[in-house]
């Protein structure tokens, strides 16, 4: 996926600022839904080899692509919506939100957007949504490595005031691990309590 097919396809219409736009954490637990919007060069010396789907790739890869990314980029963005949010909003409805956040966020506008899955934004560009586009289009599977390193590394922060969730292990999901130990020590601050209602018993932990 290193030929940025799709972004040469609209700039081949006249499109000069392609994003691409995707999500990380709408399943878990706990912790935030991160979105991330990119805009890449398309000029051949600045190509960056080994963009995926994030999922796809080992942490130590994700880590390096993601720091060619930040380097190369013409711009990126990332955005959290918090566990608050998502449990008054709905996740589908923060995600949506957390997309726009970053296309927002973004220090070049975008004249054309590309979202992952089948999702429309509310923004005032241009926009189509690609399901598994972050396995076909070359920003988009960027924006998927941006949004999991930044979540990742985020989790690895709360588990140090959390230790009881494993959540360097998890990241939010709910493992067995992880529900077991709602079951004993009740929820934190960071659980979507939308998310945990049938194994969870009302107790909430104490922050530190």
């Amino acid at each position: 996926m290193d030929e940025l097919t799709y972004e040469r396809e609209y700039f081949g219409r006249g499109y000069t600022a392609v994003a691409g736009v995707d999500e990380v954490g709408r399943g878990p637990l706990a912790g935030p839904v991160v979105c991330a919007a990119v805009i890449l060069p398309l000029e051949e010396e600045k190509r960056i080899l080994g963009i995926d789907d994030s999922k796809k790739l080992s942490k130590k890869k994700r880590e390096l692509l993601a720091k060619q990314i930040e380097e190369v980029a013409l711009a990126y963005s990332v955005s959290e919506v918090d566990e608050k949010t998502i449990d008054e909003i709905n996740i589908l409805q923060a995600t949506r939100l957390g997309m726009k956040k970053a296309v927002e966020g973004l220090s070049v506008s975008p004249d054309f957007v590309l979202t992952d899955g089948n999702m429309t934004l509310d923004v005032s560009f241009p926009q189509k949504s690609i399901v598994k586009g972050d396995a076909l289009v070359c920003s988009i599977g960027a924006a998927s490595i941006l949004a999991k390193v930044y979540r990742d590394r985020l989790m690895e922060e709360y588990a140090k005031v959390y230790p009881e969730y494993g959540f360097e292990r998890n990241v939010g999901y709910g493992t067995a691990e992880h529900i077991k130990a709602i079951r004993e020590y009740g929820i934190c601050s960071i659980h979507r309590k939308t998310f945990v209602k049938n194994f969870w018993d009302g107790r909430e932990k104490n922050s530190p």
